[in-house]
Parts: C-alpha cells; structure tokens; sequence
C-alpha cells in the first residue's frame, strides 16, 4: 500500500513538471521531424521471387549485376543515388558545356571554398553564375581574382600551381593521387620491401588503388570500436568509433621510418568502420602526429557534414557551433583531401582532389619529383585520363548541381533528418534483437554477420554467409544491400595478420532524400524473418573472379543452401533465440519449414 502511494506522488509529481513546463519541443518527441515534400516519385514494379530469381542466376548471383529497376529497396550504395533538391535541379538549366572553363568549373571550386575554408563566412558566389541579372563588372571581378595559399588556388595563380582537380567520381580522384604518388616514390631495393599508408579504415576502393599501385594499407581502428554500445543511448551519446589508434600509427611510425609511410590517411565518417563518426580531438591529433613527422595528413571526405554533425550534437563543446564553423575546423588540420560529390555534395555525379598550397604535401612530393610541380603532374595525368581541367569528366550540369548541393548538406534540419532516419533504422533491428553495429553512422546501419550466424555450427568467415544474406534478401524481397566484409575485403586472399584488419559486415546505405519509413519499416520486417530463418542462409562459394581485385563487383557466385535435413536439428533452439514480429523474446517452437516457392532453396 505504501509502495503504491510513493508511486502515485511520484507520477503527480512528473504529470505537474509535464503540465508547468508544456507540450515536448519537436526534436524531442522521438520521431523524425520531415524535412522535404517529395513533389516527384517513381513507381516501382512488383516483380515475383521467381522472376528476381531468374535473373540473379542470369547474372551470377552478383548484386551489383543485378537490374536496379527490379529491386524495390535499393541499399547497395548512398553514393549517386540522391534525390535532387529543386534548386539543384533549377541549377541544371545554368549548367555550361563549354570545353574551357565553362562557368560550372568557376561555381564549383568557389562551393568548395565556401565549404572548406570559408566556414560562417561563406561569400555563395554561385549566385552569381545562377542569375541572368548578374551586373558584367561583378563577373568580371569574379572570374579575374588571384587566390592562392588554401585549397584552391584561382586565376592565374591556378594556372602556375594549380592544387584542385575536378574528377568524375572520388575513387578517379584516389587513382589520380595514389597513381602520382607511387611513381615519384623512390623505388626500393628489394622485392620484400614496401610502402605503407595507415589508416583508420580503407574503403575497398581506397585499398584496391593501394594495392595495385605498390602500398600496403594498414587500418589502425579505435580499440573500441567494437566494445558494446547500449541502445538506450542512442540519442543522448556517442563514442565516436571511428577514431584513429594514434598509438597505433606512431608505432607504425618508429618502426618503419618516414621513407616508407609517405601518408596518412583519414576517413570522416569511417565507412569501413561501420560508418562510425571521428571526433575533432582524433583529427586534432592525428594532425599533430604526421606534422610531427613531416608527413601529409590525407582526408577522405566524403561524408564531411554528417561527420561534422556529431561532432555538433555529441562531442563536448560543440554545441553552439554551426556546422560550417566546425567544417572549417576539420579542414585546417588537413594537407590534402578527396571527395567524392556523390555523397556530402549530394550530387549525382563528382569527385575532387586538392591540396594545401605550398603545403606539406605539394613541398614533400615536389622534392621527390626533382624540383617539379606537383601540381603540375596531377594537372597533366588529369588532362590526359579525364580531360580538360575545367571539368574534370563531369558535365557542366553536374558541376552545378554539386556546387548547389555542397552548400545545402551542411543544412541543419537536412542533417538531423538524415541521422535521425538513420538511427531509427538502427534502433528498430535492435529491438527485433538482430546484430546491428551500435551506434551507426550517418549513412547506413551494418548487420553484423559474424553475431548473425554465431550460433550456427559449421559457419565460417570463408562461407561468405554475408553474401548469402544479401541473396536471400534480394531474392525473397526485393532489398538489396552489400557485403563489405569477408568476400569484398579479400579474407580468403590474405595472412593472418591482415585477415585481423578485416570487418565482416552488411551495410544497408540510405540513399539521401529518397526513402521514407515505409521502406525502413519494410527491411526491418524482411531482415527479421531472415533471422528467424538464419539456419536456411546458404554459404556461398565463388564460382569466378575470387583472384580479382575489387572482385564484388566481378566475380561471380554459387549459393550452396543447406541440405533438407540439417536445419531440422538446429531449427527449435534457433527460433527460441529469436524474436517474433512484436521484438519479444520467443518461446522455443517445434521447427516449420518455410513455405516453399518456386526456384527457392533449390541446389545450383
């Protein structure tokens, strides 16, 4: 009775706080506050699990060979895949096909700027180039001003050094770098000798151009990164998990001496590393170690303003900044940086490399070319592989889109609705109990593949059950994410020491401004039922290309399902382990076998 009446006062006394301080902010009431109205959509085709199925055999099993028109989620990538806003698609119409420096090359590199050096200062000259009303002496200014000692040099300075260089996409901006690195390095006097880039996480990409251009990458993960993280502080903390291991690169460092490691690496957010933030102190000090070395701090930009937000919403003493401010912060620690505009320039198309003028970076390899630009040899590969250097390989529509879009991701309420959406994505898997990396990023939520199927016997890395999830997800649902774990990042290929580097994941990617809960909602309902059904995953064998480098995009596959009996065994005591639709706990039930369509759980 006592207990009861404590309770009772305890209840009034939240309801009178509740009454006296009003109704709950928007922010607070634990959904996602709508950014967008969608005024264009794109009805989608409903395609049967037979039909799907055809196809993947007609394709290899290979998810990246597979029409995208017949998928009805697609999560394979959130790079390109953005939906416009309508000044980016009004920006289209001012877009310059010239061949010499047609106005989307001027639009752009400025965005840049304003992005990466100007902070709360930006000028937005863009407006200029979008305007028919623009007075000729404004552009007159515009186009004639000198600007040197940032990223990006303008007018004739440009031409004498230049340092930002246009590209189709980021991993063209990597081969641009990476391929001029390695042919001013030194060559080394032994077959077992090499060159190291560490990092906190290469991207497949990333690695591959280290690879086939003779450096060895070396991920130096936060040792907490997989250290558990409780889903009731989803949206009051994070522990940034996608810093550096600063000891872990110094030792690096000592141990093999400033000739070997011509760069360091850092990528915001950490894409490989379940998409998972970098806090400004990590960059800050990361920073301070490769100046303490004399070597170039290299960013992978790519997903800056998400990165830039939980900094804002979670590091101590952000809070008051703008995303902007912080955005500059980021960069004035940095020698170098590429991008890809297909993600935080929320672009279709795009990429850039640049670096500090007269920095660290272009007086290192300047020196190891014998006293020639640096900028000079980007500049010509750049013209001889993409083409002029007023584009790049983009179109001068795209240009202006990226250049309107580079603005417009550092939006406040865009990046709360990108990260909310997101983190509902995540906390909605949790509660149905599947294994999903906590917190996420901003981008994508990851399932992890070796908790997925740990209690399964006879399960290894080298099965590939990653890529047997992400079959049985497309061919059941029409969802399609991608394997960035054991088959994309080569475990089969590689030693023990390396194989330790290597994350096994699923990454559903979000595409910007395109899906809304019902999507969510949708994958959320078909990944539970996959895990319910976990012991009818099949491991996959590569049937062609297990030699290839970046082979998931390539090779093909043989998905091996299990044989009718063996489920059986395991089948009560997998289904007491999981969670029915609500996301409670089950009671252990005699094993169903699914119901059987055409083409499914047949052996190939």
């Amino acid at each position: 009775m006592l207990q009861d009446q404590m309770l009772h006062m305890q209840v009034t006394s939240q309801r009178k706080a509740e009454l006296v301080q009003g109704p709950r902010r928007a922010q607070d009431l634990g959904v996602v506050i709508p950014n967008c109205t969608q005024l264009v959509v794109r009805n989608r085709h409903h395609f049967t699990e037979a039909q799907r199925w055809k196809v993947m055999q007609a394709t290899g099993c290979n998810l990246f060979a597979f029409p995208a028109g017949m998928t009805t989620v697609d999560y394979l990538s959130d790079s390109g895949t953005t939906s416009m806003s309508d000044f980016q698609w009004a920006s289209l119409f001012r877009g310059d096909e010239s061949y010499g420096r047609n106005h989307g090359f001027y639009a752009l590199v400025d965005a840049l700027r304003d992005a990466f050096e100007r902070g709360d200062e930006a000028r937005h000259d863009v407006n200029l180039l979008l305007s028919s009303s623009t007075a000729p002496d404004d552009l007159v200014s515009f186009f004639a001003q000198d600007i040197e000692g940032g990223f990006h040099n303008g007018g004739s300075i440009y031409l004498r050094r230049p340092n930002v260089f246009v590209t189709p996409q980021g991993r063209c901006a990597e081969h641009l770098l990476l391929s001029t690195v390695a042919r001013l390095l030194p060559k080394l006097p032994s077959l077992d000798d090499y060159y190291l880039i560490p990092s906190n996480g290469f991207f497949d990409t990333t690695e591959a151009h280290a690879h086939v251009n003779g450096i060895k990458p070396v991920n130096c993960f936060a040792k907490h990164l997989t250290e558990p993280f409780s889903v009731e502080n989803l949206w009051v903390s994070n522990p940034f998990k996608g810093d550096m291991d600063v000891a872990a690169v110094e030792n690096l460092l000592q141990t093999h001496g400033t000739d070997r490691i011509p760069l360091i690496l850092l990528t915001i957010t950490n894409n490989t590393a379940a998409g998972q933030p970098v806090s400004l102190a990590n960059i800050k000090a990361v920073s301070a170690l490769a100046h303490r070395y004399g070597l170039p701090l290299w960013l992978d930009a790519c997903r800056f303003a998400e990165n830039a937000y939980f900094i804002q919403t979670y590091e101590p003493g952000h809070a008051h900044r703008s995303i902007p401010d912080i955005v500059q912060e980021i960069f004035s620690y940095v020698d170098l940086y590429t991008i890809s505009l297909k993600k935080d320039g929320l672009a279709n198309m795009g990429g850039a490399l640049a670096f500090r003028d007269q920095g660290v970076f272009h007086t290192r390899f300047s020196t190891l070319a014998g006293g020639q630009d640096v900028g000079v040899m980007l500049r010509e590969t750049q013209i001889l592989e993409y083409g002029n250097d007023s584009y790049g390989g983009m179109s001068g529509r795209d240009m202006m889109a990226a250049a309107i879009g580079i603005g417009e991701v550092m939006s406040e309420s865009y990046l709360r609705h990108r990260i909310h959406q997101t983190t509902l994505f995540a906390e909605k898997l949790e509660k149905m109990n599947i294994p999903v990396v906590l917190p996420p990023g901003g981008h994508a939520v990851y399932v992890d593949i070796d908790l997925f199927f740990q209690d399964l016997d006879g399960v290894s890395k080298g099965d590939f059950m990653g890529v047997g999830l992400t079959i049985e997800m497309l061919k059941r649902y029409g969802i399609r994410g991608c394997e960035l774990g054991a088959f994309a990042f080569e475990w089969d290929q590689k030693d023990e020491a390396s194989r330790k580097g290597i994350l096994n994941y699923v990454r559903f990617a979000i595409p910007r401004n395109a899906y809304n809960m019902e999507h969510i909602d949708y994958t959320v309902a078909a990944l539970a039922e996959l895990y319910r059904f976990r012991h009818w995953i099949p491991k996959v064998v590569i049937s062609r290309g297990a030699q290839l480098h970046l082979r998931h995009f390539q090779a093909e596959l043989l998905p091996v399902y299990p044989p009718e009996g063996w489920p059986s065994r395991k089948s009560a005591q997998l289904l007491s382990r999981s969670s029915d639709h609500t996301g409670n706990k089950r009671e252990a039930v005699a094993w169903k076998k699914p119901h059987r369509r055409e083409s499914s759980f047949e052996m190939l």
